[in-house]
């Protein structure tokens, strides 16, 4: 792909996309630029990733053909104030924030701007990101399939509305917070049962890894699954059946809604 990348802000998750994007060798070093404030931060994405540095916004902003505006939700209309007169016409800007909406963008620009809202998640680190993508109406289908194809080199994608967008965090952008949890709690238990932590912590992971590609690949509901682990009298009903008593589905949805409520006032 022949376009400049560039990074407002280069913290994990952004050094998660520049790690993706670069061992695709989608992008060439040469063609990537990210800003950070931190020298620690700039000495360390320059040293790792050999792209272009700097603490200047305004440098990214002229230097990039798609910019990624990778910083919390309070600070991008102060951002947007001070590169709007710095990129070109063409640009496409993204946005990796919760809450901020593609009217959002376009109001602190105070024009028509090419923009994507999307949502991915911290599994881009190791290449299985869930990224959501919502492009507003001045981008063509072209445009959208390179940032598209820019995201997959981290994560799978899903387009979506921008009326569904304030729902991405709680089922995808926050969840790993949620399974780190289930398999520190599995690995707890597993522990107490005398198994060393180290074994306890592979044995669980995996097995979350394992039932969550069950459902992807074999594209079964995933009550179904459960039932086929399930053995009349067996322990796997006996443990699932403590787990509805103790209101486990009913956390994980409290807990999604409170996300869901945290994400719009956000914006």
């Amino acid at each position: 792909m022949e376009k400049k990348i560039g990074f407002i802000g280069a913290g994990k998750m952004a050094q998660a996309m520049i790690e993706g994007i670069l061992k695709t060798n989608l992008i060439k070093t040469e063609n990537m630029m990210a800003s950070a404030i931190s020298e620690k931060t700039i000495d360390r994405i320059q040293t790792t990733y050999r792209i272009g540095v700097t603490n200047d916004n305004k440098e990214v902003a002229r230097f990039s053909d798609i910019l990624f505006l990778a910083v919390k939700p309070d600070l991008h209309s102060k951002i947007i104030e001070e590169i709007k007169s710095e990129i070109s016409q063409d640009v496409i800007i993204i946005t990796i924030a919760a809450g901020v909406t593609l009217a959002d963008i376009e109001r602190d620009f105070g024009y028509k701007i090419k923009s994507v809202r999307t949502m991915p998640n911290t599994p881009s680190l190791v290449g299985e990101g869930m990224s959501a993508i919502c492009p507003n109406e001045s981008m063509s289908e072209n445009e959208i399939l390179e940032v598209e194809k820019l995201f997959r080199t981290f994560s799978k994608t899903e387009r979506m509305d921008e009326k569904l967008m304030d729902a991405i965090p709680a089922i995808s952008g926050s969840s790993p917070a949620y399974v780190y949890m289930f398999i520190e709690a599995l690995a707890d238990g597993g522990v107490s049962q005398g198994i060393p932590r180290d074994k306890a912590y592979r044995l669980a992971a995996q097995a979350v890894l394992g039932a969550a590609k069950m459902v992807l690949e074999t594209e079964s509901h995933p009550g179904v699954l459960k039932d086929n682990v399930c053995t009349p009298g067996g322990a796997t009903i006996e443990a699932i059946s403590t787990l509805e008593k103790n209101q486990f589905r009913g956390a994980v949805l409290a807990a999604m809604e409170s996300c869901t409520k945290k994400v719009k006032s956000l914006g």
